[in-house]
C-alpha cells in the first residue's frame, strides 16, 4: 500500500517517471503482491482443470502424440538414422510445449481481465506473471512421461536429470519476458496472438527441435554461409534444446552418454533474459497506465 502510494506521489510531482523508476515500481509490485500472484495461479489452474489429473492429462498426452508423429515421419517417411530418436525429439517437444502455452495464454492475459482492470486498481504485471508460473506446473506434469519414457532408454537414465530444474528456471525467465511483452502490446493490437501463432510455428521448424545443430555443419548450402550456422546457435532455443538433450539423451549423435550442460551458455541466456525481462517490465510500466482507457 505505502509502495503505490509512493509511486502515485511520484508520479504526480515529477510526471512520466524514467526507465529505472519504472523497474523499481514493477519489481516492488510483484514482491508486494505474491499472495495475489499465487492466487491468479490457483485460479488459472482451476480454471483449466489443471490441479486435476484429468486436467494434466493433456500435458502427458499431447507430447507424446507429438513425438509419435515425429518420429513416423523422420524415421519411416523420411528415413534418417538417429539413436533412441523418441527421447531425442521429446526432449525438444516438453520445453517447446510449455513455452508455446506461455505464449498463447501470455498474449491475452491482460485482455481477458478487461472487466476486473476496469473495476478494481490492482499491478496488471501480475497478470503475465502468473500466466507462465501457472504453466511451469503444466511442464512439470510433462515430465511424467519424460520419465516413462526413459523406461524403455534406461542406459539414458543418469544422475544429469537433475539438471532439468537449473534448465527450466533459464526458460522460465525467458518465458516471463516474452509473456510481459505480448501481454502488453496485445492490448493495443488485438491481432498478436494470430501473428504469435504463426510465428511460432516457424521458429519451430528454424530452431534445432527436428535436428541437432552439429547436423547443420554437414549442409552445404550452410557450411559455405558460416552466418547462418552462428544465426542458428543465437537462438535461445538452440541454447535450451542442445541443454536438455545433453542431460536427458546425451550427445547429439546419440553416441554419447548424458552429461553436464554448457553452464556458459545458459549463463549468458539467463544474463540475456534478465535483461529482457527488466525491458519487458518497463515497456509494460510505461504502457499500463493506458491498459484501462483502451479495454
Amino acid at each position: 500500500m505505502f509502495a503505490s502510494r509512493r509511486s502515485a506521489v511520484y508520479r504526480e510531482v515529477s510526471g512520466t517517471p524514467g526507465p529505472l523508476a519504472l523497474l523499481g515500481e514493477a519489481i516492488g509490485e510483484v514482491l508486494s503482491r505474491r499472495r495475489l500472484i499465487r492466487y491468479l495461479v490457483s485460479a488459472d489452474m482451476k480454471k483449466r482443470g489443471s490441479d486435476t489429473v484429468l486436467g494434466n492429462l493433456w500435458w502427458i498426452l499431447d507430447p507424446l502424440l507429438q513425438m509419435v508423429v515425429y518420429v513416423i515421419f523422420v524415421t519411416i517417411i523420411s528415413p534418417r538414422h538417429q539413436d533412441d530418436y523418441p527421447l531425442f525429439i521429446f526432449a525438444a517437444i516438453l520445453p517447446w510445449k510449455w513455452y508455446s502455452s506461455v505464449v498463447a495464454d501470455g498474449v491475452v492475459s491482460v485482455v481477458m481481465q478487461a472487466g476486473l482492470i476496469r473495476q478494481i486498481a490492482f499491478p496488471k504485471i501480475v497478470l503475465p506473471i502468473a500466466v507462465t508460473t501457472a504453466n511451469l506446473v503444466g511442464f512439470g506434469w510433462g515430465l511424467v512421461p519424460l520419465l516413462g519414457l526413459m523406461l524403455f532408454f534406461p542406459h539414458r537414465i543418469s544422475v544429469y536429470l537433475l539438471w532439468i530444474p537449473v534448465i527450466a528456471f533459464v526458460q522460465y525467465v525467458f518465458s516471463i519476458a516474452t509473456a510481459m511483452f505480448l501481454a502488453a502490446a496485445n492490448v493495443f493490437f488485438r491481432d498478436l496472438g494470430n501473428i504469435a501463432g504463426h510465428l511460432l510455428r516457424l521458429w519451430w521448424f528454424l530452431s534445432p527441435s527436428l535436428f541437432s545443430l552439429d547436423q547443420l555443419e554437414n549442409i552445404s548450402f550452410i557450411k559455405n554461409r558460416p552466418w547462418i550456422q552462428a544465426l542458428a546457435e543465437a537462438n535461445p532455443f538452440a541454447v535450451l534444446f542442445t541443454a536438455y538433450r545433453t542431460v536427458i539423451y546425451g550427445s547429439p549423435d546419440g553416441k554419447g552418454p548424458p552429461a553436464a550442460p554448457d553452464l556458459g551458455q545458459l549463463l549468458a541466456l539467463l544474463a540475456g533474459s534478465v535483461v529482457l525481462v527488466a525491458l519487458a517490465a518497463i515497456v509494460f510500466k510505461r504502457l499500463e497506465p493506458n491498459f484501462a482507457k483502451v479495454l
